[in-house]
């Protein structure tokens, strides 16, 4: 999507660290329904996979995305919701847009029929990359849409010298929180450069009532397979915004 939400997801991301965008919309306009915006297309700009339009809403100029879309300067439309983006980095342009609206969809009229946006995914990131958040109802990840639950993989991997297990971690959840914990895990999927960080996903064999998956943020860069171990800081109930909730996740960790 921008669907499930947004390689925008900005899911998904969409991606600084998990807390760096602003999360701020634009004013809405008045078409009777004040969860609409409506713009008018100023210029367009194609990239691989994602369509950037700078547009005017009301007298301002804003600059949107939205997955790959057919779209004219002239053309109007309406969005609502969306991500507000500082400092987004486009590589497949080769641009960095002082501020950009990730969207998963556009309508052309302001209701949520008529849409003219593709289904394809969409990342909540900074660059064009695919989002870490496309999956909920996931074991400390829950992204507020129907989405298929990660796989749990059939993973043993031994409690790190010092470290917790994942299971040890969710149970204790408030215990930890605010604190730097040690733990190792295999990893079960990795998203670069998505706000700035690269989000890695970990596994270790142990479960607390279902919850088995720790999303973690780090610098490092990491393979799916990789037994890591990964230290960091604990936050609780983070809320990224557009509906990407993680209950627990570990911030700005360093590999040991």
């Amino acid at each position: 999507m921008l669907n499930n939400i947004l390689k925008f997801l900005f899911a998904g991301i969409i991606v600084a660290s998990a807390s760096c965008h602003s999360g701020q919309e634009s004013p809405a306009t008045s078409t009777g329904q004040s969860n609409f915006h409506k713009i008018v297309v100023q210029e367009v700009l194609q990239a691989t996979e994602y369509t950037y339009l700078r547009a005017k809403e009301s007298t301002n100029d804003i600059w949107l995305a939205v997955p790959s879309m057919a779209a004219k300067v002239g053309d109007t439309y309406y969005y609502e919701g969306g991500i507000e983006m500082k400092k987004f980095e486009s590589k497949d342009l080769n641009k960095v847009f002082e501020s950009v609206i990730l969207l998963e969809k556009l309508n052309t009229e302001p209701k949520s029929a008529s849409v003219v946006a593709s289904d394809k995914p969409a990342s909540n990131e900074a660059t064009d990359n695919p989002a870490p958040m496309t999956q909920n109802n996931t074991a400390g990840e829950n992204y507020k849409r129907k989405a298929t639950p990660p796989e749990k993989k059939a993973v043993t991997v031994a409690v790190a010298k010092g470290g917790i297990s994942i299971a040890e971690l969710y149970a204790k959840k408030n215990n930890y929180a605010g604190k730097t914990v040690k733990i190792k895990g295999q990893v079960t999927k990795y998203t670069p450069a998505v706000m700035n960080k690269n989000w890695i996903h970990i596994q270790d064999g142990t479960d607390d009532n279902g919850k088995f998956d720790l999303a973690v943020t780090s610098e490092s860069e990491v393979k799916v397979g990789d037994i890591v171990t990964v230290e960091g800081k604990i936050s609780l109930n983070k809320d990224l915004g557009y509906g990407y909730f993680f209950e627990v996740i570990m911030e700005d960790a360093v590999l040991k």
